[in-house]
């Protein structure tokens, strides 16, 4: 495989880029390398890949139309589509980074496969924020998604219906995946493992929203890039319906925060000082992933516990910050 990997610089994209390395595919990544979070972490990573013989590495913004369209003549013949504008707090105060980033980069990274004649499967990053307050768990895909409480779960949505009208129009074959609250090695500084850990560490409190009440389906990141990996080479068929896949890459285990806490105070071997604070706009109480269809299609088995993995993020972090 020739494989254009999006946002190769940042958490889940660096974990994928290793992965398709290390299985012998060639990997081209793209990053704008921005700065809604410390640049130097995203450049950690790319140190990383760049000694791979089989990766290439082109600071691009994927909503440069002019610029990811050269790539029509690259000979790929998969795309993951990862680079996103992310964050739901973030969303409420930057509303025009995510309409660039996400909608606009969802186009031209439509039309880029669209316009790669040899393209096999195109594959891009959606989010369990899609499902909103729905009340309804596990969140299943066919469940209604249509009323977002953020506009980043607005951009994820609009993501899909974008990716399914090429599927049906050009017969492209596309498959979103829904990611539940991702966590692990090399991970975000604004996720909450990465917040809570560097907090505890330095002996600061913690802010915890909804006064703690709140259920999360942590997933390990090792899980999710079996999953993306599985995906990848499970390429929808057309028929008389469009070639066209959703699912949830989830842990299937809606874990409740302060048993998360709890967890890294007992790594850690230090207590939190908590700053309970009520719900933020745009969050939702609780996800909880109904993996039925990925474990059905994909052979998708998360395998690691928040016991097993919070462990493993915590001794990066401190190996990390320790250089």
């Amino acid at each position: 495989m020739r494989v254009l990997v999006t946002g190769a610089a940042g958490f889940i994209g660096f974990h994928v880029a290793q992965a398709l390395l290390a299985r012998g595919d060639e990997v081209i990544g793209v990053d704008n390398l921005n700065d809604y979070y410390d640049v130097s972490l995203k450049q950690a990573r790319l140190d990383q890949l760049t000694p791979h013989k089989k990766f290439s590495f082109h600071k691009i913004n994927v909503a440069d139309k002019n610029a990811m369209l050269a790539f029509t003549k690259s000979g790929l013949t998969h795309i993951v589509h990862l680079a996103a504008q992310a964050g739901v707090r973030y969303s409420l105060q930057n509303p025009y980074a995510y309409v660039e980033s996400n909608l606009m980069g969802q186009v031209v990274m439509l039309e880029l496969a669209r316009q790669t004649s040899q393209l096999k499967h195109f594959v891009y990053a959606s989010s369990s924020s899609v499902y909103g307050g729905n009340q309804k768990v596990p969140f299943a895909v066919e469940d209604a998604v249509e009323q977002p409480v953020s506009l980043y779960a607005a951009t994820k949505r609009a993501d899909e219906l974008m990716s399914w009208t090429y599927a049906h129009l050009y017969r492209l074959p596309c498959t979103g995946l829904r990611f539940f609250t991702v966590y692990g090695p090399w991970g975000r500084p604004d996720m909450a493992a990465y917040l809570f850990t560097k907090a505890i560490a330095a002996g600061q409190p913690i802010t915890v929203f909804n006064h703690g009440k709140m259920r999360r389906d942590f997933t390990y990141i090792d899980d999710i890039v079996a999953g993306i990996l599985a995906s990848l080479d499970h390429v929808p068929v057309a028929g008389k319906a469009p070639p066209f896949a959703l699912y949830n890459l989830g842990n299937s285990r809606a874990e409740n925060l302060m048993d998360f806490i709890a967890t890294l105070e007992r790594t850690l071997g230090k207590k939190a000082e908590y700053d309970f604070q009520d719900i933020q706009p745009g969050d939702v109480p609780e996800t909880f992933a109904d993996i039925t269809s990925s474990m059905r299609d994909l052979g998708y088995h998360p395998k690691t516990s928040i016991t097993d993995g919070i462990p493993k993020f915590v001794e990066w972090y401190r190996a990390y910050h320790q250089k």
